[in-house]
């Protein structure tokens, strides 16, 4: 068989599963890391529950992930995810399914390994949002999880730190209101509110307009040009000012 008519029989066995997103569907791009409560408490040690070397492990990566051949509009990262909101007319290699899941995970694994001096492992899946509203809704749920997770922790480890181990620190927060959980870390000094913003809130990274002077190389003469710069947002809003803020975005495009 000559190689031409072989390639041609089993090329469909690699490209027939393929599923594409139809256009004018809004793709986000999820992340998440393999295993990493191993890797952050048991491998590394890093800080519980916060740890700023490793949020910028986090941060570092999503800006590798912003700038790796895809058109990002927004990046969110919490924890160890990271979310990717992708402009609506993103069309590279087809909008195949695979090609975005593949590449993302190994681009983000890669970095995040490089930086971490070890292995650090992410899957993807790709959401398929029909509207602005969803899309909205996608960050809002993130942005709002970041919050309970967060409350969730700090309640965990404090009460960790008084020598209650795994089991027992689990059933003391097993249905706590959220004013019960603010409650247990008032009585232990800390006030919920004055944590840092990242923490509560999560990550956003996004691209801010700025001008420039420049050379014009044909007439020769000083010209402002406009460029864009990655912005990294440590303090982000919350509920309906975050909700416009990601609506922002999509109104851009």
């Amino acid at each position: 068989m000559k190689f031409d008519d072989l390639d041609l029989k089993m090329r469909i066995y690699e490209t027939a599963p393929d599923r594409c997103v139809v256009p004018n569907m809004y793709m986000v791009a999820r992340l998440d890391g393999r295993n990493f409560t191993r890797l952050t408490k048991e491998t590394y040690a890093f800080e519980a529950p916060f740890d700023e070397k490793f949020r910028d492990l986090m941060i570092e990566t999503l800006k590798h992930l912003m700038n790796c051949g895809f058109k990002v509009i927004y990046g969110y990262t919490e924890s160890d995810e990271i979310s990717l909101l992708f402009d609506l007319n993103e069309n590279t290699f087809g909008r195949k399914h695979r090609k975005y899941t593949s590449i993302l995970a190994g681009e983000a694994s890669a970095k995040f390994s490089s930086l971490l001096g070890g292995m650090g492992v992410f899957d993807c899946r790709i959401a398929e949002l029909p509207n602005a509203e969803l899309v909205v809704d996608y960050f809002r749920w993130r942005n709002e999880d970041a919050y309970r997770n967060a409350l969730n922790a700090h309640c965990y480890w404090r009460l960790r730190q008084e020598q209650l181990n795994s089991s027992q620190a689990t059933r003391q927060l097993e249905n706590l209101s959220v004013a019960q959980k603010n409650e247990l870390l008032f009585q232990r000094g800390i006030n919920f509110n004055d944590l840092p913003n990242w923490q509560k809130r999560g990550i956003g990274a996004y691209w801010k307009p700025y001008s420039k002077e420049g050379l014009n190389p044909v007439s020769g003469q000083n010209a402002r040009v406009e460029r864009s710069a990655l912005y990294i947002d440590l303090d982000l809003p919350m509920r309906e000012n975050y909700s416009q803020m990601v609506s922002s975005f999509l109104g851009a495009q």
